[in-house]
């Protein structure tokens, strides 16, 4: 990487990092260009190299969010094993407690883009999986819509949680998370 490039990516991390600070202090529609320059202390040409608007920064801190998410997914590998299913699910309530943006899409409506993109993925992921895992005790689609459920429980316990101002501690809810993946989706994996 030569230095423009490393300086590129240096300024693109601080906008979404500055980003990710904003979205803590004020409400996702109510922040600007401007607000976000002087929390990355940049300027505001550095900014348009990046992204065209706020909708652009938006679309790309979805994107990093659920590349962050899919990272995750990828080191994941079921077993019947709660401790690994657990420390899975914990690793998943720190980054959402710790990522600001992804705690607002899950606490109110807005999350719908996300929502779908992670969806598509997760849906990609779970078919390359039941693509490679012969030893799935039931048919490819009967899988994916227990993954789909699975996927679905994971969300809403964790709308729950943002909602509530993250009242339980992560590991309360990594282990509800555990339990319904334990009890719902891994005895079909064989």
């Amino acid at each position: 990487m030569n230095e423009s490039d490393e300086r590129y990516s240096t300024a693109e991390e601080a906008i979404i990092d500055a980003f990710f600070l904003l979205v803590h202090e004020k409400e996702l529609e109510k922040i600007t260009v401007t607000d976000v320059i002087k929390k990355a202390g940049i300027v505001r040409s550095t900014f348009y190299n990046h992204y065209e608007n706020i909708p652009a920064l938006i679309i790309a801190a979805e994107d990093k969010t659920l590349d962050d998410i899919f990272h995750m997914m990828k080191t994941f590998h079921p077993k019947n094993d709660k401790d690994l299913c657990r420390s899975f699910f914990l690793a998943v309530c720190n980054y959402t407690k710790e990522n600001p943006f992804l705690a607002t899409l899950l606490e109110n409506a807005r999350g719908d883009g996300l929502f779908e993109k992670a969806m598509t993925m997760f849906h990609k992921y779970v078919t390359t999986v039941t693509d490679t895992n012969a030893n799935v005790a039931i048919s490819r689609n009967d899988f994916s819509f227990m993954i789909a459920g699975a996927i679905g429980s994971t969300v809403g316990i964790l709308h729950k949680w943002t909602a509530e101002d993250f009242s339980s501690p992560a590991e309360y809810v990594a282990e509800k998370l555990t339990v319904i993946f334990m009890n719902g989706v891994l005895p079909f994996l064989g």
